[in-house]
């Protein structure tokens, strides 16, 4: 199993080829491609590579599936004997993206498996 450990908004996430993920907005269209190149651990069949601290030559390439708003979160401040009270709501705004491929030196580890060439 292949799978590679990026940085996106102040964050390390675990992608595979071929699952989406929510991650911070990002300033992209939906529908486009976009190169993450935050590359800080690969695991693949041959072996793993670790970055100090991004390994080189690594990228992950994904596709913009939509921008997105997270789950509700209320935030409620009091403190107790003062009559302070502050309620307030928060939405994270997200974008989901489609991992389809990890490169490594421009040669692809591990793809998308599509439907062509699984027959």
């Amino acid at each position: 199993m292949t799978y590679a450990i990026i940085e996106t908004g102040g964050k390390q996430i675990r992608v595979e080829p071929g699952r989406f993920y929510d991650v911070d907005r990002l300033a992209v269209e939906a529908d486009d491609a976009i190169i993450l190149d935050k590359v800080l651990f690969v695991s693949s069949d041959d072996g793993i590579l670790v970055g100090q601290p991004f390994v080189e030559g690594a990228s992950v390439s994904a596709t913009v599936m939509q921008h997105l708003r997270g789950r509700k979160i209320i935030v409620y401040k009091m403190q107790p004997k003062k009559k302070t009270r502050k309620k307030r709501g928060h939405r994270q705004e997200l974008t989901r993206v489609m991992v389809d491929a990890i490169t490594v030196n421009g040669q692809v580890i591990a793809a998308e498996a599509t439907a062509a060439s699984a027959d």
